[in-house]
């Protein structure tokens, strides 16, 4: 189908996407995003679902993976580079462990089978993700 075509990678030789999701921290999912071409830049997707101007208004902070750097003052990520000063080089590891319970919530939506290997069009992997998405919220009731 030519609408999937931007989702195929050649080189793993299986579609693939870029959902975004906000978890609070402790782990509890809050958000998805609908789904990307997989060749999106992590930050180009938080842009167009509009995560770093919603954080920037709310004034809320968020922990993230290098691939966001450059998203504005709201989204903290750890400092990059070989010769860090120490003080940066102690506030990675402390940056992965608040990032931790986010990582969790992101392996429990890849746990479900049904993600692993999609039957249907990619655009609708960010539908599934978003009933999975509301399964688990009312399973944690």
């Amino acid at each position: 189908m030519a609408a999937d075509r931007s989702y195929y990678s050649g080189e793993h030789r299986r579609h693939g996407t870029n959902i975004q999701v906000l978890a609070a921290p402790d782990g509890t999912l809050l958000w998805t995003s609908g789904s990307l071409p997989g060749s999106a830049h992590d930050l180009t997707a938080a842009r167009i679902w509009g995560i770093p101007h919603r954080l920037k208004t709310t004034g809320l902070i968020t922990l993230a993976d290098k691939g966001y750097i450059g998203a504005g003052e709201h989204v903290r990520v750890p400092y990059k580079g070989r010769n860090k000063p120490t003080s940066q080089k102690d506030a990675n590891p402390a940056h992965a462990r608040l990032r931790g319970p986010g990582e969790r919530a992101n392996a429990q939506l890849k746990a479900w089978r049904i993600l692993r290997k999609l039957h249907c069009c990619p655009l609708r992997a960010g539908q599934l993700v978003k009933a999975i998405l509301t399964l688990q919220l009312r399973e944690a009731r």
